[in-house]
């Protein structure tokens, strides 16, 4: 009863939503389904005039999921990145996902693992293909129960690049803009400060999700970088083969 009140409240606080629901149980004559208050689920934010999303998030799977395309590699790595993007990738790519927390996910093509990333589980130069996306500017905060640590994500940086091999890929993403820590939920790096913690790398391009307005803008600079205050930066870098 309880429930059915704080849903019949909900409705009292969106009258265009109880009124539809009326509209809707009239023109209901002949119903295939079940109706009834007790039931309902009223959604107040949906109606918008465009499809909202998380630019960050659909964009910069988006943007990784295409290299994977183009390099295919026989198989993937990835480190707490989306879940979404690794089942995904794994459609077409065989899939190591690795997380602090492990998921329990099963699907073909896919293995899901734990592995803390201040101490990843792989040998030096032994992976070719490799993410890390969204996932460094949380390290140390303690935000998923992780050692609080404000040098863990510096201690993370260079796991990554020990364990890629030579001539490997890693695509790693992180919030740019102007440098801060937003407590407890994530750190914003500038251009400069991503490149000068891989100096064993080469970036081989540097894509930069806006804010605010448009889409991805592929080999953006440092400069339209600096001008975002949470932006998103997806760096691809190469180990040099010399």
């Amino acid at each position: 009863m309880r429930k059915l009140i704080k849903k019949v409240i909900r409705y009292i606080l969106t009258p265009f939503i109880l009124m539809d629901y009326w509209r809707f149980k009239i023109l209901n004559k002949h119903s295939r389904f079940k109706l009834s208050l007790r039931d309902s689920y009223p959604c107040v934010s949906d109606n918008t005039v465009k499809t909202g999303f998380d630019r960050h998030y659909v964009y910069h799977t988006a943007w990784a999921a295409r290299k994977l395309a183009e390099t295919n590699p026989a198989f993937h790595t990835d480190i707490s990145s989306s879940l979404y993007f690794s089942g995904i990738v794994s459609a077409f790519i065989p899939v190591k996902f690795y997380d602090y927390r492990p998921a329990e996910l099963v699907l073909s093509n896919l293995t899901s693992e734990q592995a803390d990333l201040s101490n990843l589980p792989f040998k030096d130069l032994s992976v070719n293909s490799l993410s890390c996306m969204h996932v460094v500017e949380h390290v140390g905060l303690g935000r998923y129960g992780d050692k609080i640590d404000p040098d863990a994500d510096l201690n993370a940086m260079v796991e990554l690049s020990r364990v890629l091999a030579t001539g490997g890929n890693l695509f790693f993403v992180v919030p740019v803009g102007q440098p801060r820590i937003e407590y407890n939920a994530h750190r914003i790096y500038s251009y400069e400060q991503v490149i000068s913690y891989f100096p064993k790398l080469s970036l081989k391009e540097f894509t930069l999700i806006p804010e605010n307005n448009g889409s991805m803008i592929s080999y953006a600079s440092k400069e339209q970088a600096d001008k975002e205050r949470y932006g998103c930066g997806c760096f691809w870098f190469v180990k040099p083969t010399n």
